[in-house]
């Protein structure tokens, strides 16, 4: 008796049935990080904006030949906020801060995340509360996206200071 492949024949099956599943699921595993400096001369109690560059892990969500087309509705599932330099910062030296994405030239800029009510001895890593309002779709498929923090100091820093932003991204697979 001749015993046929039937695993392989069947983990194919699957694989290429749930492609849509599993990009949408790699896609989600990976968050956007950027690295914003607050400088030294920030003004306690003003405005101030600090830029930079998301990366990904995962970055090319673009549609040309890595299967991204397969995914849909990605909308930010997480967002929190590290010191890096000095690793122990105090980020209720913060007051408050709104986190923004957007196209790498700044437009089609949506807001992200927040926090109002960064307590004075927070420590060196919070939690934001995300905004998952508006799908961003069309932003992670840029090569490359802006994240715009604005935010107002509590407390001056004596040296300038490197945060960590990390933005987790959620998706669902498209049929």
């Amino acid at each position: 008796m001749i015993k046929k492949p039937v695993f392989p024949m069947l983990a194919a099956i699957l694989f290429l049935g749930s492609c849509a599943m599993l990009q949408s699921v790699v896609k989600s595993t990976f968050p956007y990080t950027a690295t914003m400096v607050i400088p030294a001369s920030a003004k306690v109690d003003e405005a101030q904006n600090a830029i930079s560059t998301g990366n990904s892990f995962d970055q090319d969500f673009t549609k040309d030949g890595n299967n991204a087309s397969r995914i849909s509705e990605v909308r930010i599932i997480s967002a929190k906020l590290q010191s890096s330099d000095p690793s122990d910062y105090n980020i209720g030296n913060i007051a408050s801060l709104r986190v923004y994405m957007a196209k790498n030239d700044g437009s089609e800029e949506v807001m992200v995340a927040i926090r109002k009510d960064i307590q004075s001895g927070a420590g060196n890593s919070i939690v934001l509360d995300i905004d998952n309002s508006h799908f961003l779709d069309e932003l992670v498929r840029q090569p490359s996206v802006r994240i715009r923090v604005a935010y107002r100091l509590r407390k001056a820093a004596a040296t300038d200071v490197s945060l960590k932003v990390s933005l987790g991204i959620g998706s669902h697979p498209t049929n």
